[in-house]
């Protein structure tokens, strides 16, 4: 699944909760940036996903527009990406 900003993959889990991770690459942009951009994804992962999230390994992988876009943009991404996980059918 893909949104403006961010890639997002889900397979299967072997456990009984949902894991997440995140791939953010630095694109030419400083650590600073990269933190910030992966604690704004750990909270709106905290406030959005995990509350909804079935048992499954989500794996959340930002392009580089990620990095121009404010904490709204990025929550409306998520939240997009929230409603697509949830009508996937896994094993």
């Amino acid at each position: 699944m893909r949104t403006a900003s961010i890639e997002v993959r889900a397979t299967a889990s072997l456990y009984a909760f949902p894991r997440v991770g995140f791939i953010v690459p630095r694109y030419k942009h400083s650590a600073v940036d990269r933190n910030r951009l992966k604690r704004r994804l750990r909270e709106l992962v905290r406030l959005e996903v995990l509350p909804t999230l079935r048992t499954m390994d989500v794996v959340f992988r930002v392009v580089p527009q990620a990095y121009q876009r404010d904490f709204e943009a990025l929550r409306k991404d998520v939240q997009s990406l929230v409603r697509q996980l949830a009508t996937i059918a896994l094993p």
